[in-house]
């Protein structure tokens, strides 16, 4: 354990300042409080309400990030098939001599 690491624990109380392990427990304010529960209702308020926000794409945008996704992915598909047959072709070289 580093001298950082015993700072951090002294300062949340988990350590003594001699160096010993600290015998008192001090719960955090989230054990203390008592959780509170959404109602099944208020949680479809609230998502219903964040989705608001989202900016949604329009069509043509739609239309153009499908493009660049389909063309990245047939890109690196076929980088990484011609790298797979150019070493597995070197590897039997290789070894077939």
């Amino acid at each position: 354990m580093n001298r950082e690491t015993k700072r951090l624990m002294r300062r949340q109380g988990q350590m003594e300042a001699d160096g010993s392990p600290s015998t008192r427990r001090t719960q955090s304010p989230v054990a203390t409080r008592r959780r509170q529960r959404t109602t099944p209702a208020q949680f479809v308020r609230e998502v219903r309400d964040e989705l608001r926000q989202v900016a949604w794409p329009n069509r043509s945008e739609m239309a153009n990030y499908t493009a660049v996704v389909v063309t990245t992915l047939v890109l690196m598909v076929s980088l990484i098939f011609i790298l797979n047959l150019g070493f597995g072709k070197t590897v039997l070289y290789m070894f077939h001599k």
